[in-house]
């Protein structure tokens, strides 16, 4: 069975970042099947916090993303000591005592001498007894795990046939000083012990993929199917992890963006399909396919969000929109009409609040100079309401007939007086819901 996972650190609110990674994991879960977890990476008790893991959860759930499991790292702390163990009985697992200073000196003297800066093993030539003594000097010393030096080969689900040499890797550090176990062991022992199959990341991630490859193997796992998605960038090529705490999904949602704009965007932003509004997550999950993706970095703009939420919109029954309708007291007998006439003209359902308070108080008329004079005629000219279907072309009518105006300098003064605006629905549709004509004095 296909099995993918969404491993968000509750470590703060998820972002269009994190969204574009937990997406293209639930679709290939639900397309062919299978299972999607939920797995929260909180094995960082300082910065970890539930307020967040809650969030995450409710922010999945606004956009319908549910998953068939949740899983903690924290209540798994067990099994990665049991891990931890394994490796050290296989020879693969030893501890390092060099400081971060010490560290640092090492890469830039291999970098003098024109090698990679990759950490040089010598922890494997001390003694037990020159162990013990660091140990009582700087405390506990870091565990690295032991890479074979050979080239680690995979074939990426976006990125093609891959390889890196392992020689050129530092062996990468699994446990710390203080105990706390890192994402690598942390993340290959779940995805051995929840069988997952495939994994969909960032492509920041492709060298740990290398060294996960050889953890999964050593601890006996079944190595997933990799795929690495291109980063974001901003929508002119910038970076954009400085903006990304400004684009968390609880703040679009907040601005109003529809949560179908965002996953038709999301699903295929960076493939060679053009995006389409789709209003069911099944029709998402039917035109998924991870292969369309390339791996140049994707330009983001989070104002594609919003004309995507309006054609969304648009399509709606009110039948959607019915608590927002009650919110705004719209009359149930109105609702319909208010509908059909606002929907077109919103760009987000925030929007509807304007036209309704235009239909029941008016809005301030918008009268250019030159048209002051015949507005005030043609204001002589309306009939009080309740207005009908029939209302406008019958008043334009006479007012024509009256003034000699015609066209757009007929209609045009006569829209902005009444609405305040100069664009909006049609006008033989929206005089019925008007019981406040401000111009009309």
């Amino acid at each position: 069975m296909t099995t993918t996972r969404f491993a968000p650190s509750p470590t703060g609110y998820i972002h269009v970042g994190n969204l574009r990674t937990a997406l293209m994991n639930y679709l290939i879960a639900r397309k062919s099947g299978g299972q999607f977890i939920l797995r929260l990476d909180d094995t960082d008790p300082e910065r970890s916090k539930q307020e967040y893991a809650d969030a995450i959860q409710q922010d999945l759930e606004w956009l319908g993303l549910t998953w068939d499991r949740v899983e903690k790292q924290s209540d798994r702390i067990g099994r990665y000591e049991e891990a931890a163990q394994q490796l050290r009985d296989m020879g693969r697992f030893y501890e390092c005592f060099e400081t971060p200073t010490e560290l640092d000196l090492k890469r830039k003297k291999q970098l003098n001498m024109g090698k990679p800066p990759v950490y040089d093993r010598a922890a494997l030539e001390l003694s037990e007894d020159e162990k013990a003594a660091l140990r009582a000097e700087r405390g506990n010393g870091h565990w690295r795990f032991k890479l074979d030096q050979e080239r680690i080969e995979w074939r990426d689900g976006i990125l093609g046939d891959l390889s890196i040499d392992a020689a050129s890797v530092s062996d990468p550090v699994l446990i710390r000083g203080d105990g706390q176990f890192l994402y690598t062991l942390a993340s290959v022992c779940d995805d051995v012990d929840f069988g997952v199959t495939h994994v969909v990341r960032g492509s920041d991630h492709v060298t740990n993929t290398a060294t996960q490859i050889q953890i999964i193997k050593a601890l006996g796992g079944t190595v997933p199917e990799f795929a690495h998605h291109s980063l974001l960038t901003g929508p002119q090529g910038e970076a954009l992890s400085k903006r990304l705490g400004t684009l968390a999904l609880r703040d679009l949602r907040e601005a109003g963006v529809q949560p179908m704009a965002l996953l038709s965007l999301m699903a295929r932003l960076g493939s060679n399909q053009p995006v389409e509004v789709r209003n069911t997550l099944d029709e998402i999950v039917d035109g998924f396919d991870i292969g369309t993706f390339g791996s140049a970095p994707t330009k983001f703009d989070e104002q594609d969000l919003y004309p995507l939420t309006a054609r969304y919109l648009s399509g709606l029954p009110l039948s959607a929109v019915a608590d927002t309708m009650t919110e705004l007291g719209v009359p149930a007998d109105q609702a319909q009409l208010f509908w059909s006439v606002a929907k077109e003209n919103i760009t987000t359902l925030k929007d509807l609040a304007p036209w309704w308070d235009l239909c029941v108080n008016g809005a301030d008329p918008l009268v250019d100079d030159e048209d002051r004079e015949f507005i005030a005629q043609a204001m002589m000219l309306l009939p009080d309401a309740p207005y009908t279907a029939d209302s406008w072309g019958q008043w334009t009518s006479v007012v024509k007939e009256a003034t000699g105006r015609k066209g757009k300098g007929l209609f045009m003064p006569l829209r902005k007086a009444v609405t305040g605006r100069e664009r909006g629905p049609d006008m033989s549709a929206l005089m019925p819901l008007l019981q406040v004509i401000r111009a009309k004095g």
